[in-house]
This record gives structure tokens, sequence and C-alpha cells, in this order.
């Protein structure tokens, strides 16, 4: 079973099974590092696909999006990130049970209420998925 640290549990709305971070890396200006450790008891694994698990693409860029939710409460507080746009996912790997996942997300531009952000995605230093997104931050 995953642990995850107070702080993720604390600053996202999303609670397990549906958390995909467990822990902060890092945090800069503008950017923050995040990690996933898999598994391999995750629900997702047992049909997806049997035999051969892999965690499906939409979980990666939930992943991200989780990350960039985390950089934006710390940046301004409370609210609810509720993603736009997403444009230019490219999937370049496969995450497999075991598997440490990097999430590495980026601030692009804040307009008001509105965040531009890009994600990478990595396992053992290799590119699984880059994303771009947007979230608007809605308050509670």
């Amino acid at each position: 079973m995953l642990k995850f640290s107070n702080e993720v549990l604390e600053l996202l709305p999303q609670k397990p099974p549906f958390l995909f971070v467990d822990k902060v890396m890092e945090r800069g200006e503008g950017t923050i590092k995040t990690s996933l450790t898999l598994t391999g008891e995750e629900d997702f694994f047992k049909g997806h696909f049997p035999g051969n698990p892999i965690m499906p693409g939409v979980l990666l860029q939930e992943a991200s999006f989780q990350s960039g939710a985390l950089l934006m409460a710390t940046m301004s507080g409370k609210g609810l990130g509720v993603v736009t746009k997403v444009s230019n996912a490219k999937f370049k790997n496969f995450v497999k049970p075991g598997d440490e996942l990097i999430m590495e997300v980026t601030l692009i531009d804040q307009v008001s209420n509105a965040y531009y952000m890009k994600g990478r995605s990595s396992v053992n230093g290799k590119v699984v998925m880059a994303i771009e997104f947007s979230c608007a931050l809605i308050e509670e």
C-alpha cells in the first residue's frame, strides 16, 4: 500500500484510490517535482493489461495535473484546480509496477485564476510523457 505524505493529503482534494502523487520532492519558483512509487497493487494494473501491466496514459496525465494542483496550492492558497485545456500530450515509454514515476511541472504563465503549465514525467531518467495543460483555480 502506498504511503502519501501529509502535505499531499492536506493540499490535494483527491484522495486514494484516485491520488497519483505520493510526495513532493522539490519546489522552486514556478516549478514543482513530485513522485509516485507504483507497487503493482493498484487496481488499474489488474485490467490494463493482464500479463503485461502498464499505467494508463490518462492516469499519467492525471498525475501531472495533480502535481500542477500542488504547485497552484503553494502559490495561491486554497481553491480547487480544474483542468480547462490539455494539448500536445506525447507518450514515449511505459510505466510498470515497481517504477518510481517522477513528475516535473513548470508554470509558463498565469492570468488571473488561469494557470498555464508544462509537465514532463520520467522513470529512471527516461521521459515517459510530456504535456501542456491549463487549469483554473476555483474558490471553494
